[in-house]
């Protein structure tokens, strides 16, 4: 083998070594990824880490301020607290005017008397007259009533508010005879309701809440909504909404309930900057898998040429010297018969 040869392997060889110096990193990644693919809270916390910093802070803060969502101003602002993000202090002040505003008595009654009336709750508040509403019967029969009313009229009806009012009735009914322990699941189909009427409520869901009602499945949509009403009592009534708008079935849920037990206040913040991201995996399993095996195979192509090109250097220099040393005995013995 010649020495141009055995440069060109070791060539090879660095090659492939930093092929596997620039994925071997891309790999631990990877295999981060894969461990916490089924744990929602270790998930969101890997992508928060990632990519939240003080200018990613600082403009979802005053995106929020700007859209008059104090609530998730300060989600933000506690999330990036966890996080260890520096946040402008005067920032931080407007965030609290803002909350104590939204706070306020006066603001808080127009909130839960709008929640009462129309079952659109926007807040807490509002969601607090909503519920007091459906708790009482009243917003059941008023969605069964403008629903029902639509349909015999050959208008467009929202079948699917039909059927969760329909199901709601059964719910109230069993919260009385449970003495209220059934109280988180008529919380969640008021929010599922409400998310249905103002546009928060996923396609998938949708589709998912509809097939389960025609199909009289009632089961599982208390569970679901029992779900929704777990996040509702961690996280708040907008993180509800959100996580209506993100989930695309009862698993879906279940992740963001985890999530929101553990983050609580957080949630909208994770939930905004993440999307569906905080609770599933932004690439598939076997793109991770490919990701951890070419510095794999990179290594064991570093590794098998620089063996080949040290067994073939040595295997030269024993050639020669054997050469050498055949020489040296002819020599000998030319000059012994002499």
């Amino acid at each position: 083998m010649s020495r141009l040869q055995i440069a060109l392997l070791l060539i090879a060889a660095a090659g492939l070594a930093a092929v596997a110096w620039v994925t071997v990193p891309q790999a631990i990644v990877a295999a981060g990824l894969l461990a916490d693919q089924y744990d929602p809270v270790a998930l969101a916390d890997r992508e928060i880490a990632r990519r939240l910093d003080a200018t990613v802070a600082a403009r979802e803060i005053e995106a929020a301020l700007a859209a008059n969502d104090a609530d998730l101003a300060q989600s933000f602002v506690d999330l990036a607290k966890e996080h260890r993000v520096a946040v402008d202090p005067d920032l931080v002040s407007r965030v609290e005017t803002a909350v104590a505003a939204a706070k306020s008595a006066t603001r808080t009654a127009e909130d839960f008397a709008k929640g009462l009336v129309t079952g659109e709750p926007g807040n807490l508040a509002g969601l607090a007259g909503t519920a007091v509403g459906d708790l009482f019967v009243f917003g059941d029969v008023r969605d069964l009533v403008r629903e029902g009313t639509r349909l015999a009229a050959g208008e467009n009806a929202d079948h699917l508010v039909l059927g969760l009012a329909g199901v709601g009735l059964a719910v109230t009914a069993g919260t009385y005879a449970s003495l209220g322990s059934a109280a988180p699941v008529r919380v969640g189909l008021t929010v599922a309701k409400a998310a249905r009427r103002t546009g928060r409520l996923g396609a998938d869901l949708t589709a998912w809440l509809g097939r389960s009602i025609r199909l009289k499945k009632t089961d599982g949509v208390r569970d679901l909504v029992r779900t929704v009403g777990r996040v509702q009592g961690k996280a708040g009534t907008q993180a509800a909404f959100d996580s209506l708008k993100i989930a695309r079935g009862p698993r879906d849920m279940a992740r963001i309930a985890k999530l929101a037990e553990k983050k609580g206040s957080k949630t909208r913040a994770i939930l905004k900057l993440l999307g569906r991201g905080a609770i599933v995996l932004a690439v598939g399993s076997m793109q991770l898998f490919s990701w951890m095996l070419w510095p794999v195979l990179a290594l064991l192509g570093f590794a098998s040429s620089t063996k080949s090109a040290v067994e073939r250097y040595t295997m030269r220099r024993l050639r020669r010297r054997k050469e050498r040393r055949r020489i040296a005995d002819l020599a000998l013995q030319q000059a012994a018969r002499a």
